[in-house]
């Protein structure tokens, strides 16, 4: 992990961690790493940005940033962040900003960086990045007079996003009555344009946002206001998105949660039966429900695992032709659609195959039994969170649970990628003995480190 940028770009608690002057030389590093010098055209920055408050403050010390090393700024306003992906190559602009926490409380914000084909920063680019902002590797340009960069709002370019959604499936969604709970965010610019367009019965929620309501008790992270309102209202489903939209997880017609896993593993068997999934294969993370092992192995697909983090779902789908993956958190990535993680688009694709199959979400969501899994997420000091690697008492106690859970479940500790927290995660057969045993780690953890 960077010293800037975690696993999904910069992030920290707005105008305390990530300040205007950090901002605004994130902005002149990225176009000084991004810009073809050999072009004799100023690059344009593609800039989206969700419903946080800080969001407009952070546009504004981007966009000067990014101006006075000589780039031009085009504000797209509040979209979701794979809006921003999309548009940088729709309209061929040199690189795509998004300012956006996600999932987070509205306190944090953070910069996403896409490149010139609407992908996330590589490693290396992101370290240069990080060596220019905070070691001065690289002195800062200084254009003067004409050479400076200019700002340009663009106005309905959403529409344009939400075009190539609907129209990455066949038909409408016409006799589907389904609720959407757009988190206060991003979603909130785009849900009720999107499912009109395609013609379900909608009832949209959560989608007033005020600059510090988004992901409160709401959205893909709060998923208890969703499922009352699809057990009250009777409709067919729900589906939640996150702060940014692009996560995405969903609710059956009893009310029963449907995640991640489940939603991939229903696409890919859909896309399979259809001969759509390339090289039958989907790849995951090390988060991955082992019920998704045994899904594949029951169906004639291949699982590949990756480290946590939909950049890495990514890069190994590029490297190897594979056209689905994600993780159980909701991102989920349609690489015949899209370049990241994208829930308006997922939440589109399961509502068609619903459509399609003329079955309920319940029974679609038979293809998968999830193993009892405990999440504890221990919150730690930034600095504090890689310590558990080098600490001999909790390596000691990981590989004591390790034993005893030997072919009957696994254990994983890691650190968060967005979030100053330590993550603890079982699975196994029987619920008490996995959740006894995470919740010792993480006593021991928080013992040892906070």
């Amino acid at each position: 992990m960077g010293r800037l940028f975690g696993t999904d770009g910069a992030r920290g608690i707005a105008n305390s961690e990530l300040t205007c002057e950090l901002a605004m030389s994130i902005g002149k590093a990225a176009a000084m790493v991004l810009i073809d010098d050999d072009s004799s055209e100023k690059p344009t920055i593609l800039i989206g940005k969700d419903t946080r408050l800080s969001s407009d403050m952070l546009e504004g010390a981007l966009t000067a940033g990014l101006c006075s090393v000589g780039a031009n700024v085009v504000h797209l306003g509040t979209v979701p962040t794979p809006a921003v992906a999309y548009l940088v190559r729709k309209y061929n602009a040199s690189a795509g900003v998004m300012i956006s926490a996600s999932h987070n409380p509205h306190e944090f914000n953070g910069i996403k960086i896409f490149n010139s084909d609407g992908y996330k920063l590589p490693d290396a680019l992101e370290e240069k990045i990080e060596s220019i902002v905070l070691d001065n590797s690289i002195p800062y340009p200084t254009p003067t007079g004409s050479k400076l960069g200019r700002v340009i709002t663009l106005s309905g370019a959403v529409d344009a996003y939400i075009d190539h959604i609907a129209e990455s499936i066949d038909g409408s969604l016409e006799g589907l009555k389904i609720a959407v709970d757009c988190s206060n965010g991003s979603a909130s610019a785009t849900a009720e344009k999107l499912f009109s367009k395609l013609g379900a019965d909608y009832h949209i929620i959560n989608d007033k946002p005020d600059g510090v309501n988004i992901n409160e008790k709401c959205g893909s992270t709060h998923m208890e206001g969703l499922i009352e309102y699809v057990k009250a209202n009777k409709t067919d489903c729900g589906v939640a998105f996150d702060g940014d939209a692009d996560r995405c997880l969903a609710v059956d017609e009893n009310g029963n949660l449907v995640d991640g896993d489940f939603l991939i593993a229903i696409c890919a068997k859909d896309l399979k039966e259809r001969g759509k999934l390339n090289n039958d294969t989907v790849v995951g993370t090390v988060m991955t429900n082992m019920g998704f092992n045994k899904f594949c192995d029951e169906n004639g697909i291949k699982f590949v695992s990756t480290s946590v983090g939909d950049r890495y779902v990514l890069e190994n789908m590029l490297e190897n032709d594979y056209c689905l993956g994600g993780e159980q958190s909701g991102h989920v990535i349609f690489l015949d659609y899209g370049t990241t993680g994208d829930g308006q688009l997922t939440g589109v694709q399961l509502l068609s195959i619903i459509k399609r199959s003329g079955k309920k979400l319940s029974e679609l969501a038979e293809v998968m039994k999830r193993y009892p899994q405990v999440l504890i997420n221990v919150k730690v000091a930034t600095d504090k969170k890689d310590k558990y690697f080098t600490d001999k008492t909790i390596k000691a106690e990981i590989e004591k649970v390790k034993e005893q859970l030997h072919g009957r479940g696994r254990i994983l500790v890691r650190p968060s990628g967005t979030e100053p927290l330590i993550r603890v995660m079982l699975e196994g057969e029987d619920y008490k003995e996995i959740s006894d045993l995470g919740n010792a780690v993480a006593d021991l953890i928080r013992e040892r480190l906070c």
